[in-house]
């Protein structure tokens, strides 16, 4: 059986106030003729479909767009939520929808109800479980306490469980939308952790043929059978390095999987450029770049003029702009955000009291509350939202 893997759309973002709408729309049509092409037997598009809970109508669009082709192709196709979607929103008409072939596995309570595919060599059952919350779903598998961990794991187990009742010989394929123990991310991921180590085991998937992952941005191979697609575009200068693809993914008889890349289409190459001003406008080892979207990082000892007028100049898409002066300067080298990069929101408030209380160690209580407050805080903000819903 041939699968398309693919995630992370995340449609209706920008890069930086540019709109992004066009190269989505390019990459949804390269995805169905891919489909068309390839001979794809089904699709599985791994979370986090839209950017935001609450999609823009060109957003929606484009998306309707895409599912009337893919059923019209007659090519069954799998979604998952990510943890940038709304699951009720992404979930209405789930069950009217499934009778053209398109499935949206939105709901934490049907991950061990599978799509049921078959080819020439037997059925293959195909289980999407959606972005699991900690805090919203752990009484739903009857858990006291736990995380991202035992929560997958929770919904892990019942999907064994099915698959042992299944017929001898049955392939499993799972989605998922986790941060795995491996993965290396990227500046655009939303951070999935609160209190508490985000990361799950590759354990966790024990058990199934292959496992279609959705969440880290850049493409990867954590195992033959485990694979992050990554996102079709670039959402941040620090995947400038990146391949965006799919994986064309051949499931054998035996379960056994190879897979190929898939290149996606690309609006414009991305560049992170570093120098002083005149060497970026002058030096011609940077004409390359004339047409990229340009992150600079300037080292100029003092601030220059204008300087953002003069790099588009040459560099008319320059998007970003930053400062890090070589010789240290009178300015931080290095901006707050770039500072608290990769550390979640308990670490930036443990940061914030050891600011304030210079030699103190937040004491253990404190770092109690902190977590408590930030899970209260998160799982109340996810209950409005599905009461808004």
């Amino acid at each position: 059986m041939r699968l398309l893997h693919t995630s992370d759309w995340h449609l209706g973002r920008s890069f930086h106030r540019e709109s992004l709408h066009d190269a989505q729309r390019a990459f949804l049509d390269h995805l169905v003729a891919v489909v068309r092409s390839e001979g794809v037997d089904a699709v599985l598009v791994a979370g986090d479909v839209y950017d935001r809970a609450l999609p823009g109508l060109d957003a929606v669009a484009l998306f309707d767009d895409v599912l009337h082709r893919l059923a019209d192709l007659g090519v069954p196709t799998v979604f998952i939520s990510g943890n940038h979607d709304s699951a009720r929103r992404l979930g209405v008409g789930a069950g009217l929808i499934g009778q053209a072939g398109i499935h949206l596995r939105t709901d934490p309570g049907e991950c061990a109800e599978p799509v049921l595919l078959a080819d020439q060599h037997g059925p293959v059952a195909v289980y999407g479980l959606p972005y699991l919350e900690p805090t919203l779903v752990r009484e739903r598998f009857g858990l006291a306490k736990g995380g991202h961990a035992a929560v997958l794991g929770a919904a892990m187990d019942r999907v064994r469980a099915d698959l042992a009742m299944r017929p001898e010989g049955t392939r499993a394929v799972v989605l998922a939308h986790a941060f795995v123990t491996g993965g290396a991310p990227s500046d655009s991921e939303r951070d999935i952790a609160v209190g508490g180590v985000a990361a799950v085991p590759a354990s966790v998937f024990d058990g199934v043929h292959y496992a279609a992952l959705g969440h880290l941005h850049g493409c990867q191979t954590l195992a033959p059978h485990l694979r992050y697609s990554g996102s079709p575009l670039a959402y941040s200068f620090s995947e400038a390095r990146q391949r965006k693809t799919m994986w064309l993914v051949d499931l054998a008889a035996d379960g056994s999987v190879t897979a190929e890349r898939v290149d996606c289409p690309q609006p414009r190459p991305l560049a992170t450029l570093r120098g002083t001003l005149e060497a970026l406008l002058t030096e011609e080892a940077y004409a390359e770049h004339e047409q990229s979207w340009v992150q600079v990082t300037l080292t100029d000892a003092a601030r220059p003029s204008e300087p953002m007028e003069k790099l588009r100049r040459r560099f008319p898409h320059t998007l970003q702009l930053l400062f890090d002066p070589e010789d240290g300067g009178a300015e931080p080298s290095r901006s707050y955000a770039a500072r608290v990069s990769g550390r979640d929101d308990l670490e930036i408030a443990e940061g914030f009291l050891r600011h304030v209380r210079p030699g103190a160690e937040p004491e253990p209580d404190e770092l109690g509350w902190l977590r408590e407050g930030f899970e209260r805080v998160r799982g109340g903000a996810d209950r409005k939202a599905d009461l808004a819903r």
